[in-house]
């Protein structure tokens, strides 16, 4: 079982999540034809994104790699991105039990009226198997990491709840909402927002890429932007011309690309959306259903991609500060494009550019700080299940820890530090705030 399901994970997102979205669709009484065509788009949708997103990090990654060389970092933990997180995540040998766990948890949810989201973003369930084992191997205790992967289970369902009306405001699809973990940074990146809400001079911009483009004219298209800050980034690393007008080149491409592809996520996601929410209100009178799913939905949104940009420089130049204060020991290096807080960013700014940006800003030393803490128990990890190993002294991190805030505060709670149950319980505190605060956020817009 364990090699069928190896295998059939291994395909990737693009092949599973469509097979997974061809069976919902027949399930919810969808035409053959029509399934098969929605499911073959979100496949290409996928693959389309994936190749724009590796073609950017692979025009960016160099240049921030020689950017970090200039900046002359000695540091001993290096970020791997999160492919090697997601193969000691798999390599845990409990990895299968949060399959059923899911999808049991968001079946009783469905069933007590506690969220209306069914989420067939199973290709992420290995960031809940991520968590369990952090905190198993954190606390000594298998039933301990199983309790963590479970909150977060429920914390993704009930803010996939919240903040679907935002999500359909940005993207246009109707009754599809985003189950990723990184979401659960809406709770402190809210109010980081809300705290700009009584700043005078900053709470009155509101600046969405739309918005940049009527005032800045010509250096607000996506394509200007790109090769603008593409080349900043290569200029910054060191390149020389040729160079820095190639990175340039490939930036902008990527960033007109990004909606372009974009544009598929609605074709497929939009009648498989419909089918469902026909078929669950069929079944359960009055209510309204969502589909969650994993982000990439969201990636045409311009907003994203420039904020992720404009945070490499800084996201460097606070790796260099905070290792000075001896805060930091991590070289940014796979994850410096840091779309997990850009994303979050967008919904809890409303697209607005500019909040997005300082918002982000605020968030990256808790990044740093989280991935740091992470990196000794992360390299044992990987050692004991054999995924890597790494050379004595040297330690593997991962700064898009995904709501590193929570996955700190929850695996050093139930390791009985008070550090920990503190900041949990203030995690819990800031969740419970922004749920009602994104509910007051939806009533708004009902009215609209």
């Amino acid at each position: 079982m364990d090699t069928i399901l190896n295998y059939i994970l291994g395909l990737g997102a693009a092949i599973f999540l469509p097979v997974i979205m061809i069976l919902l669709g027949l399930a919810m009484r969808m035409k053959l034809k029509k399934a098969l065509i929605a499911g073959l788009t979100l496949g290409v949708a996928f693959t389309g994104m994936n190749v724009v997103l590796g073609f950017m990090f692979e025009a960016i990654s160099p240049a921030a790699t020689a950017l970090v060389e200039r900046t002359g970092l000695q540091l001993t933990a290096i970020d791997v991105g999160w492919s090697p997180m997601a193969a000691i995540a798999w390599a845990w040998p409990y990895a299968l039990v949060l399959f059923p766990l899911q999808i049991g948890i968001n079946l009783c949810m469905l069933g007590f009226k506690w969220t209306n989201c069914l989420n067939v973003d199973l290709w992420n369930v290995w960031g809940k198997i991520f968590t369990a084992s952090v905190v198993a191997a954190l606390t000594g205790n298998l039933m301990f990491g199983f309790i963590a992967a479970g909150i977060q289970i429920v914390l993704e369902l009930l803010n996939a709840d919240v903040m679907q009306k935002q999500l359909h405001g940005i993207t246009k699809i109707p009754g599809v909402t985003c189950t990723h973990p990184m979401m659960l940074q809406g709770a402190f990146l809210g109010l980081i927002n809300r705290m700009l809400d009584f700043i005078p001079g900053i709470n009155k911009i509101n600046m969405n890429a739309v918005q940049l483009k009527e005032k800045l004219g010509i250096f607000g298209e996506n394509s200007v932007m790109g090769f603008l800050v593409g080349g900043l980034i290569a200029f910054m690393g060191g390149y020389d011309a040729k160079g820095i007008l190639t990175t340039a080149m490939q930036v902008a491409t990527a960033l007109v690309l990004f909606p372009m592809v974009a544009k598929l996520f609605m074709q497929a996601l939009a009648p498989i959306a419909d089918a469902t929410s026909s078929f669950m209100k069929s079944k359960f009178k009055g209510r309204e259903f969502y589909v969650g799913l994993d982000w990439p939905f969201l990636a045409g949104q311009a907003e994203i991609w420039v904020t992720a940009i404009v945070l490499v420089p800084i996201e460097l130049i606070l790796a260099l500060v905070m290792s000075q204060m001896g805060m930091n020991n991590v070289i940014p290096l796979a994850s410096i494009i840091n779309v997990v807080v850009a994303v979050p960013a967008l919904i809890v700014a409303g697209g607005n550019l500019f909040r997005m940006i300082i918002i982000s800003t605020i968030a990256t030393p808790m990044y740093l700080a989280v991935a740091t803490s992470f990196a000794p128990m992360i390299t044992d990890m990987a050692a004991k299940t054999g995924t890597l190993q790494v050379t004595a002294g040297q330690f593997i991190t991962w700064i898009q820890l995904e709501a590193p805030e929570f996955r700190w505060a929850i695996a050093h709670a139930f390791n009985g530090e008070l550090l920990g149950i503190g900041a949990l319980v203030i995690f819990a505190v800031a969740f419970a705030w922004y749920y009602r605060y994104m509910q007051k956020v939806n009533a708004q817009l009902d009215q609209k």
